[in-house]
C-alpha cells in the first residue's frame, strides 16, 4: 500500500539489523524512505520490553511523521 502516495506520512520502524537491507531495496527503488532504528533482536522481547522501547523512540516517530507532513 502507498500510503504516502495517497497523503498520509508514513515512517517505517525496524531493527539496525535491517539498515543494509533497506539501504539496498531503497536504492533500487529509487526511493528514500523515512526510518526509525531500533536496538535487534526485538522477537525475544517481553511485552513490557516492546512498550519501553516504544515510548523510548515514540518522539522521534512522531517527529518524522510531522516532518513529513
Amino acid at each position: 500500500m502507498n500510503l504516502e502516495g495517497r497523503g498520509v506520512p508514513a515512517v517505517g520502524v525496524a531493527t539496525t539489523e535491517f539498515v543494509d537491507a533497506a539501504a539496498v531495496q531503497a536504492d533500487a527503488l529509487g526511493f528514500d524512505p523515512a526510518y526509525i532504528w531500533v536496538p535487534h533482536p526485538i522477537q525475544d522481547r517481553t511485552d513490557d520490553e516492546l512498550k519501553a522501547l516504544a515510548d523510548r523512540h515514540l518522539d522521534e516517530i512522531v517527529a518524522a511523521l510531522t516532518a513529513q507532513a
